[in-house]
């Protein structure tokens, strides 16, 4: 006798989640932790020196990397779109993908500007500029390599096309 199986689902009613969506999840609650650590004196240092925007900004998250108020709400905001976005399997990659294309365009902007001058309005140090090229580099792959099509052929809860995927129907067995 062959038993039926009903079809799993990786959408926004499923408590399944595929790998992109935890990674999606994951990303946005790292984002939401940024932007709010953004705004805790002492581990932004110089926190006096937060300015609303601008290459002014001189306070640095754990000392290191230039915010501002707005580099921190925008921190917040991304992340709350990640954790939005990991509801189903293709808005996570497009979350993923469509980010890290962000972040790799932040990067080169880090590198063509000058940090000193107004047009620093991030604002941005060579920290943050390397920091937005690993980002953007792990939220690519992250995206990119969870969402193969070549996943749903050995893997029956990847998404065939972002909406569900079928498990093959059982076998009986040989005893």
């Amino acid at each position: 006798m062959t038993a039926s199986h009903p079809a799993r689902t990786a959408g926004p009613t499923s408590k399944l989640r595929t790998p992109v969506q935890k990674a999606a999840l994951a990303v946005g609650a790292l984002f939401l932790v940024v932007g709010l650590l953004g705004f805790v004196p002492g581990i932004t240092t110089h926190y006096e020196q937060l300015t609303f925007a601008g290459h002014h900004s001189d306070a640095a998250l754990l000392g290191i990397f230039n915010v501002s108020v707005s580099h921190n709400l925008v921190h917040l905001l991304f992340g709350v779109a990640g954790i939005v976005l990991a509801r189903t399997f293709t808005s996570a990659r497009s979350y993923l993908i469509g980010g890290g294309v962000v972040y790799l365009v932040l990067f080169l902007y880090g590198l063509v500007i000058d940090h000193d001058s107004s047009a620093n309005c991030v604002p941005v140090n060579d920290a943050d500029n390397w920091l937005h090229l690993g980002l953007a580099v792990a939220m690519i792959a992250l995206g990119a390599a969870w969402a193969a099509p070549a996943m749903t052929a050995a893997n029956p809860w990847a998404p065939v096309t972002g909406h569900r995927a079928e498990r093959p129907a059982a076998r009986p067995s040989d005893c």
